[in-house]
Order: structure tokens, then C-alpha cells, then sequence
């Protein structure tokens, strides 16, 4: 800024007081303040200027303006030029901001622990600013013990605080170190999500496996960098232990059951092919095999993205019950193999049925068995399926009446067959064989050993029910 009256050139500087001090002429008060207004959760800001006559100034303006044509090493030359004029500032003042919480920061945080997320606050804070914004937060209680971690320079050293820190009940862990994110993912095998609001929090945002960027008043930059934007830090609970859990729960069911689609009729074909000495006659062949994967299946098995095993109010309330996906249960090898002898399983009923109980014709086996892999598929979703929303319902009678237009007008199969009892009741057989054990099983299952949420879902209900019978 240049002093019309003077003809002065005066240069004003802000900055953190760790990067200032090291700027600014000495003086013996700016240290001991920034630790106090710290210490109230106040961020600190240093004004500082520097007051240059014309010729200092064009004499600076040469050399910036040659640093700034240099063919090689621009940038450090550059660098070099504008040092020589952050020194020997003179101090103005210091300023301590408060930096409010938004609504509800504190009981979303304590909701994520519930769910038995690890929350970690990277700051560029002073350590006394971090320590006062993680109580006030309630990430760290109030009468939570803090232990420092200070430099480390080897192994050996990290190995004896640790050990110190282990020694101590109930204790919170502050350390000075870069890069934590790629720390965690690397030592602990662990997912990890990033929070960020600002500009400085992109790269942190990026080297996490689920990044959540905040809109804020400091810019777009977190948020345009994210996989997932939010405006309130309180919209991370419906975030993680809402559409997370529901992610991950249709996610599961949906890829096992295309598994399974795939292998019911892979083993289908084998049985058939081992029957007539492994020929390589297709069973299905023509628009059968389409429709299959297409029309007759797809709006069942991917209205599963549909379902959801308890509502948004209970997933909320009980944020334990996130504690379980954890564990991985919902997509495990177990899962697997249990997919693959369900899959064994019906598609050798479909099969060896429909090849014992026709009698005249070869193509009797394959509208026999067809129609009962289409209904099997569908009791299947049915099976699966923990809520059941009315597109559901909508998607399994449009698969259904697909395939009843097409064998009546595609003539896929003898019709005259198709009208008779024998079919009927041979496909209702075949199906009934193929799906009521897991029903069954489903059903013991649910009776002896209920899932978390089921239990929640009638505790609820039970509550909702006594209340309603209180009032008058």
C-alpha cells in the first residue's frame, strides 16, 4: 500500500504466530499471549508491516521482476526476493478469533463413537488451540487424561511412549505427525474417512478411502474434492450409520444374488450336459437365455438396492448396531460358500426334477424346469428381502407378466403342455422343493437366534404401542 502524502510504500503481512515470530522485530510479549488466548480455544493471527521509501521499493521490484524471467529455478529465486522483505517487521497486534462449532457437533461425534468409529482431529492448530476445540467438542471428555507425544528420532523411542501411554487409564493421544491418514491405512489394515472444510484439508481428503468435504465459509475446495459434500458436520451421522449401512447391506445381498443367478443355471447345464454324456447341447437356448438375465430377473434381484433392515430412526437411535458391519457378515467367505450350496442346491432340484418327472418330450424338461427357475428366482428375492418397499412388489409382477406374455405369444414351449394340469403341478413340486427348506430354515433362524435389529424393531414398536396406550 502506498502513503500518497509520504511517498511511502508500506507492506502489511498476517499470518499464524508459529510462522510470524521468526518475522517480526523482537519483542518479549507475542509468545506468552499466544499461549493464553490458545488456551481459550481462540485462534491466533499476527498483523505485522513493514514500511519501505521508493527507492527500497523499486530497488525490490527490479529484482522480483528478474526472478520472475529466470529460465531456470523461477520459483526458489522468486522465493529468495520476497525474504528479504518479510524480516524485521514491525508488530501491530494479535488477534484472537473464537471458531464456534456448528449445530450439533458434539452429539454427532458422540454418536460415531457409539458405533465404534476411531476419531482422530487433524489440525494445523497450536497444540493448546487443538486441546481446547477437542474438549469443547466433546471428543475428548472433560476429565480425560492427554498424553504429548513429542519428536521421535527413533524406533526405540516411539516404542517407550507407547508404552507409557499404555500405562495410563483412559487417556487421550495428541502427536505431531504428518501424513496420519496413510499411517493408519498402512499399519492397521483399517478403512479410514477424512473430514475436511478448508483448502488445506484436500490432500488429507484424497489420500483417505471415503472422503467427506464440508461447504464452508472458507471455499468449495474440500467439498469439490470429496467423494461425498455435506454443509453440516452433524449430517455425517445420517451419513455413515444411515445410507453407509444401507450401502453396504445392498451392496452384499445384491452381488451375492447375481452370483447366484449366474450359478443356479451354470450348474443347471452341467447336470444336463452330464446326463447325455457331456454333449455340448445348450439347455436354454435362443431368447430364453436373454430373457433370463434380462426382462424375466433383473427388475427383482436389483430392486434389492430397495431393502433396508431397519429404519433410519432406529439405525440412528442405536448406533451400536453399526458396531456389526465391522465384522463383515453380510459379505464374507462364509457368505460365499453359503451362496454357492444354495446355488448346488436348487439347481440340481430344478433339474434332476424336471428330468424325472417328464414323460413324453425332451422339450417338457426345459419348459418344466425354466418356469421353475423363474419362480425360484423370484421366491429367492423374496427371501432375501428384510423390508419390503411396493416397487418391489410392482417389479416382481412386471417379471412375472413378462414371461407369461412371452411363452404365450413367443411360443417358446408346446402349448397345449403349458395348459395342463400335469405342468402345473409338476412345476409347482419342483419349485416348492427347491425353496421351502430355506424358507423353513430362515424361519427357525429368525425364532432361536433373532438379529440385533430385529430385536430393536420390536423393542420400538413395543414402546411406540405403550405410549400410545398411555395417553388419554
Amino acid at each position: 500500500m502506498e502513503d500518497e502524502s509520504s511517498g511511502q510504500v508500506v507492506l502489511y503481512m498476517k499470518g499464524a504466530d508459529t510462522v510470524m515470530a521468526s518475522m517480526v522485530e523482537y519483542n518479549d510479549w507475542l509468545e506468552e499471549e499466544c499461549i493464553n488466548l490458545a488456551q481459550k480455544g481462540l485462534r491466533t493471527l499476527v498483523v505485522a508491516r513493514k514500511v519501505l521509501t521508493t527507492e527500497q521499493y523499486t530497488h525490490f521490484e527490479q529484482r522480483y521482476n528478474a526472478a520472475k524471467l529466470s529460465v531456470t529455478e523461477r520459483g526458489s529465486r522468486v522465493a529468495a526476493v520476497v525474504e528479504t522483505l518479510e524480516c524485521d517487521l514491525e508488530l501491530l497486534c494479535l488477534t484472537g478469533v473464537e471458531d464456534k462449532l456448528q449445530t450439533n457437533v458434539k452429539q454427532t461425534l458422540e454418536l460415531l463413537r457409539n458405533a465404534g468409529m476411531r476419531i482422530w482431529m487433524l489440525t494445523g492448530d497450536k497444540l493448546e488451540t487443538a486441546t481446547c476445540i477437542a474438549k469443547s467438542s466433546r471428543l475428548v471428555s472433560p476429565n480425560q487424561g492427554l498424553h504429548i507425544m513429542g519428536s521421535l528420532g527413533s524406533r526405540r523411542e516411539a516404542h517407550l511412549e507407547l508404552n507409557a501411554l499404555r500405562r495410563k487409564s483412559d487417556c487421550a493421544l495428541i502427536i505431531k505427525k504428518a501424513a496420519v491418514v496413510r499411517l493408519i491405512q498402512r499399519h492397521t489394515g483399517k478403512r479410514t474417512a477424512a473430514v475436511g472444510d478448508g483448502g488445506n484439508d484436500v490432500s488429507m481428503i484424497q489420500a483417505a478411502d471415503a472422503g467427506v468435504g464440508i461447504v464452508g465459509k472458507e471455499g468449495k475446495q474440500a467439498s469439490l474434492a470429496a467423494d461425498f459434500s455435506i454443509e453440516q458436520f452433524q449430517h455425517i451421522a445420517r451419513l455413515c450409520l444411515v445410507h453407509g449401512r444401507n450401502s453396504y447391506k445392498r451392496s452384499a445381498a445384491l452381488s451375492q444374488f447375481v452370483m447366484h443367478r449366474g450359478l443356479i443355471i451354470s450348474t443347471m447345464q452341467a447336470i444336463f450336459s452330464s446326463i447325455f454324456y457331456f454333449s455340448s447341447v445348450a439347455l436354454y437356448q435362443g431368447f430364453l437365455m436373454v430373457g433370463y438375465a434380462t426382462i424375466y430377473t433383473n427388475f427383482p434381484v436389483f430392486s434389492l438396492v430397495l431393502d433396508q433392515d431397519v429404519s433410519p430412526a432406529i439405525a440412528l437411535t442405536y448406533p451400536e448396531l453399526y458396531k456389526d458391519l465391522t465384522k463383515g457378515r453380510s459379505l464374507s467367505y462364509k457368505t460365499f460358500f453359503v451362496w454357492v450350496l444354495i446355488s448346488m442346491y436348487q439347481g440340481g432340484v430344478l433339474m434332476y426334477g424336471a428330468m424325472l418327472l417328464f414323460e413324453d418330450e425332451l422339450i417338457h424338461v426345459v419348459s418344466i424346469s425354466f418356469t421353475s427357475l423363474i419362480l425360484t428366482e423370484l421366491l429367492m428375492v423374496g427371501l432375501t428381502v428384510r423390508t419390503w418397499h411396493p416397487l418391489m412388489v410392482v417389479a416382481q409382477f412386471i417379471s412375472l407378466g413378462f414371461y407369461a406374455l412371452s411363452v404365450i405369444f413367443m411360443h417358446y414351449f408346446d402349448w397345449e403342455f403349458i395348459k395342463s394340469k400335469d405342468f402345473f403341478w409338476k412345476v409347482l413340486v419342483i419349485t416348492l422343493v427347491s425353496c421351502l427348506p430355506l424358507y423353513i430354515l430362515k424361519f427357525l433362524r429368525r425364532k432361536f437366534t433373532p438379529p440385533t435389529y430385529s430385536k430393536l424393531e420390536e423393542l420400538n414398536t413395543f414402546g411406540s404401542s405403550s405410549l400410545t396406550q398411555q395417553q388419554p
